[in-house]
Order: structure tokens, then sequence, then C-alpha cells
């Protein structure tokens, strides 16, 4: 058997079940081929492998033809370059295809095989062009939100510590949905609680408890919650970020109207993974949570509910919780109760996740107070 662990991937779409095995034999030797026989199939396969590079379909299939087919795609694997084959009598067809399915090429009907291999490679040189230039973004981008909550860290620990736990749980539900790199949905969780440097850290500990407000507090809390929406709308090519943060305060109809595409999967994973990281701040069981959003599964899917509900019984399974002095915390670490200095005034909240940031600031208090213990949790490495 061939080894295809570092082949481009491809996917043939053809409703000719001799066509496709066609495409295999020509292509896989240079590509791990996938074979579909219909749209419907296609867009399964879609969903079974990962990091397609290219997707090359024919146009007339029945039920869902070809640039139906690669019209819905395009919402599910944005990144794979997209083929056409068409005849001679479909090219008006293909031409409105190509403007709305952002098709890279069509191909006439019969191609010969150079001409197939030549797209094909094409269509991967673009895909890995695109992705390239995607990953630079991302690492960038999120590099400069990670040291902007890093500000939030020092300024507000309590807003931070929601916005760190708001993430884990997040991109592990997008992970189990099948977007392990979601950077979009990270970025939107990290910022989430940004706005909440608008308020006095007193104020942002009430939320993070669930404490009744003051009609003034309400209204500070409900304008926070718009600040860092309205400032991630002015950073370029973070516009998605700031689409998927407006979502939150949608209503089950507006969410359900989003359908299945990122901004949708996003606005549920965000949405759900917000709430269940407020009720676990206010000492919820992993039962009593599941109870509650239970209710909202019109909202978000009893899917995505039942994944949460894994999630958190392996935190209690697979984590290991131990005490020990504030000097040997680590990055990365999960703070199990409140820490406050001599002061009284809060350093961190249950659930903070350990940042270098943290540490440095810890570096400033006395050695007596860096002897506390405080309980952690230490998620096991799989050789444990």
């Amino acid at each position: 058997m061939s080894n295809t662990a570092n082949k481009p991937k491809i996917l043939c779409v053809d409703d000719e079940p001799q066509v496709t095995e066609g495409l295999a034999t020509l292509l896989r030797r240079e590509y791990e081929v996938h074979l579909a026989t219909s749209g419907e199939q296609g867009l399964q396969k879609l969903r079974e492998v990962r990091g397609l590079a290219v997707v090359l379909s024919d146009m007339r299939m029945p039920h869902m033809d070809g640039a139906t087919f690669l019209h819905e795609m395009l919402k599910r694997c944005p990144d794979a370059t997209r083929i056409l084959l068409t005849g001679h009598s479909e090219l008006e067809a293909a031409r409105r295809a190509v403007n709305e399915g952002q098709i890279f090429r069509f191909l006439s009907k019969p191609c010969p095989p150079d001409e197939l291999r030549a797209a094909i490679e094409a269509g991967v040189a673009q895909h890995r062009l695109v992705t390239a230039e995607r990953a630079v973004l991302r690492e960038t981008l999120i590099g400069f939100i990670r040291s902007l909550t890093d500000v939030l860290a020092l300024s507000n620990p309590v807003a931070f510590g929601r916005a760190s736990g708001i993430k884990r749980l997040a991109m592990g539900l997008a992970a189990k949905l099948g977007f392990p790199e979601f950077w979009q949905l990270e970025a939107a969780a990290l910022l989430s609680q940004l706005g909440y440097m608008s308020i006095s850290p007193e104020l942002a500990e009430k939320v993070f408890y669930g404490k009744d407000l003051e009609p003034k507090e309400g209204v500070q809390v409900a304008l926070a919650q718009d600040v860092a929406r309205k400032l991630i709308e002015r950073v370029p090519r973070l516009e998605p970020v700031a689409q998927i943060m407006a979502t939150v305060k949608m209503s089950d109809e507006q969410i359900a109207g989003l359908g299945k595409g990122p901004v949708g999967v996003a606005a549920r994973v965000l949405g759900l993974a917000t709430e269940a990281s407020i009720l676990c701040s206010q000492g919820k069981t992993r039962e009593a949570v599941h109870e509650i959003v239970s209710r909202r599964a019109a909202r978000y899917g009893q899917d995505l509910i039942g994944y949460l509900d894994q999630m958190l019984l392996a935190t209690e399974c697979d984590s290991e919780a131990r005490d020990m002095p504030l000097r040997e915390l680590t990055v990365g670490m999960i703070v199990m109760e409140e820490v406050r200095n001599p002061q009284g005034v809060m350093l961190v909240p249950v659930g903070f996740e350990v940042t270098q940031s943290f540490l440095d600031r810890l570096s400033n208090f006395t050695p007596d107070f860096l002897e506390r213990n405080v309980k952690v949790n230490q998620p096991r490495t799989a050789a444990e």
C-alpha cells in the first residue's frame, strides 16, 4: 500500500463510477484520491475528510448538479480549490458557477489527461498559497489578540479568567464538530470579555459570581458587552470575528437562520461555551449545567450540548487536582480557587488559566505570599 500521509488530498465527484475510478487511476500516484458518485455523497465526504486541497466535480449529475455542489462545499470547505468539468452545452451554466461558487477553473469534457493533471497541479498550488497566507494571518492576529488579552489579565483578572475559560470550552467543542483550527472562533472567545476593561474589577467580580446588580451597574455591564465588538469592527480582517461576537445577542430564530456554515457553528459554540462558563464559575455541578443548558436545545442543538457534557466529564476524570505553592505555578495550569493579594484584591478567579504575564506579576510579591498553597488542575499528558 502506498504511503498517502504527505500527498495532497483530492476529491473527485461524478455520478458515473467508471469515470471516478478512471480519475483515481490517473491521479492516485501523486495524490490521495477520494471518490463520490453524487453531490450528496460529496458533501458527506467533506465531513469525513479534512484538509482537502482540490475538489473536482462533474457538472451534470442527478438531484444536485456540480455547480450547486461546489457552491455548497464553499460554505463547508472554503480553502479547497474547486474545479468543474462541463460539456459544451453547459458552458453558460459553468460561467455562472464560476461566479457563484468561486470556482478556480472549469474544464471542457472530454478533458485530455495532461490538461487535467495540469489543472489539478495548479489547484494544489493555489490551495497551498491560500492556506499559507491564512496561517500567517491567523498567527499574526491571534498573537496580537493574546497580547491584548494579557493586558486584560493585568487590569481585570476576573474578566480574563472568564475569557480563557470560554476559549477552552469553545475550542474543545469546535474540535468535536470537526473545526480544530477555527481561529476566528478562538479570537471571538478571547475577546468576548474585553469590554469589561471599561468597568471596575469589583463590578466584574459581581458579574462573574452572578450577584444582583444595581440598575446603574446593569447599564454599565450592558454597555461593556458592546465595547469589544465595536473595537474589533474597526480592525481589517477581523470582520468575521466581530460578526461572531455579535451573534451572542441574537434570538434563537436568528441563530437558526445562520444555518450550518462557519458563522452559524461559531454562534452556537460561543454561546454555549459562554453560558457554561458562567454556570461553572457560579459553582454549578456538571449535572446542573447539563440540566440548565438542555432547556436551550433549540438554540444550541442537542448534539452540541452532549459534547459539552462529555468535555465536562472528561475534565472531572482526566485532570489531577492538587495543592501547590504559588511560586511553583506554570503556564497552562488552571487555578481552582480564588487568589487574593494581602489587601484582599482578587488576583485570579476560580478557573483562571495561568499565563506568563500572571507569573511575571507574581514575581513582584513577597516570598511569604508566594509560599501560599492553592489548588490547581493540571491536565494529564498522553504519556500519563
